[in-house]
């Protein structure tokens, strides 16, 4: 939980304000203007009642002109406050506005740049509140709180020296009252504190629930969930309608207290400024310009709850975006990243091992080796490996033991975004991009019509284009039209071809297909895999005898290589898993005996 006196998050905040110094210097100048012109206006009823109203020694009409005098005095000074608070308004939203712009993009790009393990680990409703809610935390209280603590702390100086100017006797009276306010506001930022954490806690997780909920509403619907998800939503709203109560009873007492303080000050003045006046050494107008600067005094403090509430929700906010911006979850750089002119396509498995939590290997001691051009296929149980493999060879995650080579490089030296520019991967949950169908092709890209036809022929998507109304430009993906699970496998395989990759990975790309649509998947695969290095993860025996060389993994480790009747004629756990593809697959290799790990 942030609070103010942290000065890592301080520092934080500065590196994104220090280059907008100018304009922050300007709104300090600004508020200086406006304290002024705020203080000046008690001396000038001071003023008004001691040298024109109450004074006997001026004559009448003098007394007139100096009051008519004061009263344009005072009115200019009221404009002047007016105009040059509203220049500070728009200097602060202006700054406001482009430092937390720069504060969202660079957030969003460090995410980006972040590891898989770290999505894994992290609710999407939980890095949505960073980039949202936090981040507009962090923008009131820049605009709302911070130069206005700057002139309530300026003001605060400035009136306490001009009571003791006008009256130190009463002004040091009235600094006995002090000490207690600052114990009141101490305690009410410890409770305070406390009350905010659990608010800024349940507020995430209620996100998070959300999220979660309206991304699984089907499955919700389905399984007829719909009152068991509402039932943990109200139990999630009941704990964060009691934290706000807890904090709405803080301020109950907080603000009522500092009333009493604000009337103890005002009683202390009247009684010994009332017997100043009859002792005649003081003025009325003093005594008013008292009565005026400690209203003046309080107000800040009055205010404080509210500017309380914003500074500790923006500092609270403040240190998850800055704990998020510090995650160094991202894999390591060569020093000298490796980008090779050619690519061969020869793959490369020596002795690899790897778990997502580093302790149970999911992987071990893997070995194996695909020659350019060759098409390889990896079969085995839910939760043999498979899927792993292809994380690996795409440095989504870095093997803890051996190393994976492309063209005998290992790709921990290699570029990243090159490597994944050389190896074209179609899963079988596909992305939809909002957008056209010719942006979700291109992505970016540049291509002329002759080849984007020629792509849409090699991914059998030419008809389905044809047929829409808008052709290419027809929107697809979220508040468009919806395409079925064949139509973005095929819409995945043109995404393949217009990168036109030297590697090609299908993660069980012809799953959940209806038989029309495999027999256009088919050739959409015939037309991606011509002379590219191919590694397959299918359950679908057409997809897999096409390969030259099939892998089967068990629980990590290769149990069978060989061609589809090689594997056929052994009858271990490649035959076993064909022949009850439409049944319960069996998990593990022990089940077989005659089966036994090769290299």
């Amino acid at each position: 939980m942030g609070h103010m006196g942290d000065l890592r998050l301080w520092r934080h905040l500065l590196g994104f304000i220090r280059p907008r110094w100018k304009w922050i210097a300007l709104a300090v100048v600004l508020s200086f203007i406006i304290t002024g012109t705020s203080l000046t206006l008690p001396y000038l009823v001071q003023l008004g009642m001691d040298d024109y109203i109450i004074s006997s020694k001026l004559p009448l009409e003098e007394r007139s002109r100096g009051l008519a005098t004061l009263s344009a005095i005072f009115v200019v000074t009221v404009l002047v406050g007016f105009i040059t608070n509203f220049f500070q308004v728009v200097v602060l939203e202006y700054t406001g506005q482009n430092i937390m712009h720069a504060l969202r993009q660079r957030l969003f790009g460090h995410i980006l740049s972040l590891n898989l393990s770290f999505f894994h680990g992290n609710p999407v409703g939980r890095i949505v509140t960073r980039l949202t809610n936090d981040i507009q935390n962090m923008y009131e209280m820049f605009t709302s709180v911070i130069v206005t603590l700057f002139n309530d702390g300026v003001r605060i100086v400035g009136i306490l020296g001009i009571l003791f100017w006008m009256n130190w006797r009463l002004a040091i009276l009235l600094s006995f009252t002090f000490p207690v306010m600052i114990l009141i506001t101490l305690w009410f930022g410890r409770l305070s504190r406390n009350a905010f954490r659990q608010i800024r806690a349940h507020l995430a997780g209620i996100n998070a629930f959300i999220q979660e909920a309206v991304t699984g509403i089907s499955i919700v619907q389905l399984f007829l969930r719909e009152k068991d998800t509402h039932r943990r939503f109200a139990s999630l709203n009941e704990e964060y309608r009691r934290s706000a109560f807890y904090q709405i009873r803080v301020f109950g007492v907080f603000v009522p207290l500092i009333e009493v303080m604000s009337s103890v000050s005002l009683a202390l003045i009247i009684w010994y400024g009332g017997g100043e006046i009859l002792r005649n050494t003081m003025t009325i107008g003093i005594l008013t310009a008292f009565v005026s600067y400690m209203r003046l005094f309080f107000q800040p403090l009055r205010e404080l709850s509210q500017k309380y509430t914003m500074v500790q929700s923006a500092m609270a906010s403040a240190e998850r975006i800055f704990g998020l911006l510090e995650n160094r979850d991202i894999l390591p750089l060569a020093e000298h990243p490796q980008v090779p002119g050619r690519v061969k396509g020869e793959i490369e498995f020596e002795n690899v091992s790897f778990g997502y939590d580093g302790e149970n290997p999911i992987i071990h001691n893997l070995s194996f080796r695909v020659n350019p051009g060759e098409t390889l296929a990896i079969v085995g149980a839910t939760g043999a490996g498979k899927t792993t493999v292809i994380s690996l060879l795409e440095r989504f995650y870095d093997a803890q033991k051996g190393e994976i080579r492309l063209d005998g490089v290992d790709v921990r030296i290699l570029d990243p975004l090159w490597l994944r520019q050389q190896i074209g991967l179609v899963m079988q949950d596909v992305f939809i991009v909002p957008g056209t169908i010719r942006e979700n092709i291109l992505l970016d890209r540049e291509s002329s019509e002759e080849e984007l036809e020629r792509l849409l022929e090699l991914a059998q998507l030419a008809q389905l284009v044809e047929r829409l109304p808008e052709g290419l430009e027809t929107r697809i993906g979220e508040g468009a039209m919806d395409l079925s699970v064949g139509q973005k496998q095929l819409l995945a395989f043109a995404r393949v071809l217009a990168r036109d990759p030297r590697v090609l990975v299908l993660d069980e790309a012809t799953a959940n297909v209806d038989t029309e649509t495999e027999m256009l998947i088919e050739r959409a695969i015939q037309a991606a895999l011509a002379n590219r290095t191919s590694i397959v993860i299918a359950h679908r025996l057409s997809t897999i005898r096409r390969a030259h060389r099939i892998l089967v993994l068990d629980h990590g480790s290769i149990v069978e290589e060989g061609s589809h009747d090689q594997l056929m004629a052994q009858q271990g756990l490649y035959y076993h898993l064909q022949t009850l593809q439409n049944g319960k697959f069996t998990e593990s290799v022990s089940d077989f005996p005659n089966v036994a790990p090769s290299q």
